[in-house]
């Protein structure tokens, strides 16, 4: 049973997610491409997980951020990619309310870790490229910790407060969610509840955790790249430039489709836009991180070949 009643309303307690809108001959199709995507994900995340721990010379301050980073990964990943897998392969696009907004809270949670994260990353390359001399005594293996901690329990208390809210909202109408994961604007939609204070909150939330992130991050690495450009090896200065760039793009394709979905728009607007903008945040970042974060990096192709 989808509604049960309650008083004169009628409770919502599962939604059916709409995913892509596709017809069931697509599904074969998108199963396989997403099958084909998590495999890739996992494997590639795991395996740095693991190189990252094993291999002795890879215990820097650089490479326990990259760990983290693809740990957070492989849950980011299976937050949303097994439950589209099993809707595709078994046709049922049911998930109970209580299960959308725990899928929602570790999304947001995740999500917020991640932009956290990233910004110790991109400090932690400033200062091993701006201020050599001064990056041993600044960046031991305690701050690493703190930071660290700061990002995952940042992240996980900041989504805290939006679900709390969108899981109190009353649900009595629809409960066809057009979308391919619980997130909260498409919830919200489905709401009988007056849903601007939570919108508001939602994106004043959103912006606070990733605007201010983002700006440092692109501050390092313009910073990065300006002290690069000085390097007097034209070769060096290539490989240098070639890395930081592909780092930096990662990073504003990331944070980009993320304000643009929760920040900048209109919310009342037509939602495909925003599904695809989503598939970069929610799929294609956790795929290419460990190739361009990592496995591009001489130390780690050193550790493969050991």
């Amino acid at each position: 049973m989808a509604n049960q009643d309650w008083g004169n309303d009628t409770v919502v307690t599962e939604f059916i997610l709409l995913d892509f809108g596709n017809g069931p001959e697509l599904d074969s199709l998108l199963f396989l491409m997403f099958l084909s995507i998590y495999f890739l994900t996992i494997t590639g995340n795991t395996f740095i997980v693991v190189l990252v721990v094993a291999h002795q010379p890879l215990h820097t301050p650089m490479y326990f951020f990259l760990g983290n980073l693809a740990c957070l990964e492989i849950c980011y990943s299976s937050n949303i990619l097994p439950r589209m897998l099993l809707s595709y392969m078994c046709g049922d696009r049911h998930i109970s309310a209580w299960g959308c907004f725990t899928q929602y809270y570790f999304f947001g949670c995740l999500g917020a870790a991640e932009c956290y994260l990233l910004a110790a990353m991109s400090y932690d390359r400033y200062l091993a490229v701006c201020k050599p001399l001064h990056y041993p005594s600044h960046m031991d293996f305690k701050l690493c910790l703190q930071l660290d901690a700061a990002s995952w329990v940042s992240g996980f208390l900041s989504n805290s407060i939006l679900t709390l809210l969108i899981s109190n909202l009353d649900f009595c109408g629809p409960n066809e969610i057009d979308h391919f994961f619980c997130d909260s604007f498409p919830m919200m939609k489905l709401s009988c509840s007056d849903i601007r204070v939570v919108g508001f909150v939602t994106s004043v939330v959103t912006a606070m955790c990733s605007l201010p992130t983002f700006l440092l991050t692109f501050s390092s690495y313009l910073y990065i790249i300006v002290t690069v450009m000085r390097i007097p090896s034209a070769t060096g200065r290539r490989k240098a430039f070639s890395t930081c760039s592909s780092h930096l793009i990662v990073v504003i394709l990331f944070y980009w489709s993320i304000l643009a979905v929760y920040v900048l728009p209109d919310h009342n607007t037509q939602i495909l836009p925003n599904k695809v903008l989503s598939v970069f945040y929610t799929i294609v970042t956790p795929l290419v991180n460990p190739l361009i974060y990592s496995l591009r990096n001489k130390e780690v192709k050193e550790a493969l070949q050991k």
